[in-house]
């Protein structure tokens, strides 16, 4: 099988060169192909991702980002190289345009206690990757039907059009329909009995009652699974104070992104956290944590989060056995406490940490 490997940038090149080891460790059939993505590539050729990287993306049977530095609009167009300026060039975040161009729909984000003896909880959290609030339509152009819509409310009657920006929450049969579905294979691939839904229906009444209607619609082909809509602040807390009575969690984008980082919290915090983007035909699998320049270079980042998203890709692949040994290397590694980094309370290095993983699988 064919691999793209996007080290990206900041601690991303720093944390897959440890990582990459364990695919040789596990012997799994890869063949590990490498492009470039991120900030560097904006700067001196306007776009974060090249169109190289397209072509090894469309050549491969799946990927492994590292991480990836995003900046506001001002700090992008200042960093891009003076003869790129002028030309109405926009940054537009790599992650999203992933996401977008190969409809990425899904963004899969195992939970497990790492730190525990034993284990309290090991469920997921399924978010969807399209729609929602982060779908795009957040616009200061408030003006026409929009204006007509959104004048009702009194602060935006006294700031005026020119005061007033707005954001719409994007619902669809078909993109509600395909997340529900592919968290109720989830849970019904892993042998989980429950999957809520977390979701704010007493407020958003209109998006949240469809919501309700879909998973009316599709439960009935899960009869093994019990399935509930649950407020999403209530979700929250339950996450931290009994995150053993989940199976899997599902929810739109915005919900299902600050969900999943309290998980993440919980689970001994984003150095151990993987996540996979998930669609039809392509499938990427990335750590939850970001770019990190304030360390990058130091050879402090840890990689756990990484060589655990190797194991999902590995699990998505098809190879179950090994993405299972790996992940109880790691829990090996994190329960021994002798080779963490300093993010998880030890002295270890980044290449330290990997290599402890490696031995565990011994």
């Amino acid at each position: 099988m064919k691999i793209a490997v996007l080290p990206g940038d900041g601690i991303g090149p720093e944390v897959v060169e440890a990582a990459l080891p364990v695919v040789e460790a596990l012997g799994l059939p890869w063949e590990l192909r490498f492009g470039e993505i991120g900030w560097s590539c904006w700067r001196r050729g306007g776009d974060p991702v090249p169109e190289a990287t397209w072509r090894l993306v469309e050549e491969s049977d799946g990927g492994l980002l590292g991480a990836v530095t995003s900046k506001p609009e001002r700090e992008a167009q200042a960093e891009l190289d003076p003869e790129l300026r002028g030309r109405g060039l926009a940054y537009v975040s790599p992650v999203v345009q992933l996401r977008q161009r190969l409809d990425l729909y899904a963004n899969l984000r195992p939970a497990a206690d790492f730190l525990g003896s034993p284990p309290r909880f090991d469920y997921a959290i399924v978010r969807e990757n399209t729609e929602g609030l982060y779908a795009g339509f957040d616009v200061a152009d408030v003006h026409g039907e929009l204006w007509e819509l959104v004048r009702r409310h009194p602060n935006a009657a006294r700031s005026g059009p020119e005061g007033v920006r707005v954001a719409l929450r994007l619902q669809t049969d078909v993109g509600t329909d395909r997340i529900l579905r592919f968290a109720f294979e989830l849970a019904r691939r892993e042998g989980r009995t429950s999957l809520v839904v977390a979701d704010k229906p007493n407020i958003l009444r209109a998006s949240g009652q469809h919501l309700r209607e879909r998973l009316a619609l599709v439960a009935p082909d899960y009869p093994e699974v019990a399935a509930e809509v649950q407020n999403a602040d209530a979700v929250a807390m339950r996450l931290v104070a009994d995150p053993g009575g989940f199976g899997v969690v599902v929810a739109e984008n915005l919900l299902g992104d600050v969900l999943s980082d309290v998980a993440a919290g919980v689970s001994g915090g984003l150095g151990l956290a993987p996540s996979g983007n998930v669609g039809e035909r392509w499938s990427y699998f990335e750590p939850v944590h970001g770019s990190a320049p304030d360390i990058a270079g130091q050879g402090v980042a840890n990689p756990l989060g990484t060589i655990l998203s190797i194991a999902g890709l590995a699990e998505h692949l098809g190879s179950r056995d090994e993405a299972d040994a790996l992940r109880r290397a790691v829990r090996t590694v994190v329960a021994r406490g002798e080779h963490v980094t300093p993010d998880l309370g030890g002295g270890a290095t980044t290449g330290q940490a990997a290599r402890a993983v490696i031995a565990a699988l011994g």
